[in-house]
């Protein structure tokens, strides 16, 4: 938990590293899936990792590596996040934090768009900013617009059934507030960034 926290105070307090031409040696078994701009290679359940904040994706891997989180539908991921050292971890991290955050131009429907927007500004939006807001460097959740839908539905899934680990009571609290419809609410508002 140390090693996650120094991990976190650190990447918040440099901000985003700059991208280089060429992905991190690294890098090299996370592009069959992430590629190199961060937003996968069109595989449902990969979600866009580019723009997300260098903090948060160190955490996501050190909770595949550490078992926090399962990889049911994807298990390379967790076979690809047990080989990564700290130092790996956070250079990745810094990678594709650094790359800048594209929507894929999903379809939505608006009317569930516009009640997933509610809902967002109801439970999420305190935490779960966009990625092109300015304070989303220092937000406690991750940017979920302009992600996937069939990865927001899974991830969703998953931690309304406990196969995802609240990273905060709050996260839990609000995921139990959830009522019928929001998740598809909420997912289409997202997709519609």
């Amino acid at each position: 938990m140390f090693r996650r926290s120094l991990f976190i105070l650190l990447a918040l307090s440099t901000g985003p590293a700059a991208a280089s031409d060429a992905p991190p040696a690294v890098a090299a078994p996370c592009l069959a899936c992430h590629d190199t701009d961060g937003s996968g290679v069109g595989k449902a359940f990969v979600p866009i990792i580019a723009g997300i904040p260098a903090a948060h994706i160190e955490e996501a891997l050190f909770a595949y590596k550490d078992g926090a989180r399962t990889c049911m539908i994807q298990p390379a991921m967790c076979e690809a996040a047990a080989a990564l050292s700290d130092e790996d971890i956070a250079t990745l991290a810094a990678w594709y934090g650094s790359l800048p955050r594209h929507t894929h131009a999903a379809s939505f429907m608006e009317d569930l768009a516009a009640r997933g927007k509610a809902v967002h500004d109801r439970l999420c939006a305190r935490c779960h900013l966009a990625p092109d807001d300015p304070d989303v460097q220092n937000a406690l959740g991750i940017p979920l617009h302009g992600q996937r839908s069939d990865y927001l539905r899974y991830a969703l899934a998953s931690y309304l059934d406990g196969n995802r680990e609240h990273l905060l009571p709050e996260m839990e609290e609000k995921i139990g507030q959830l009522r019928d419809g929001d998740v598809d609410a909420l997912i289409n508002y997202y997709v519609s960034y």
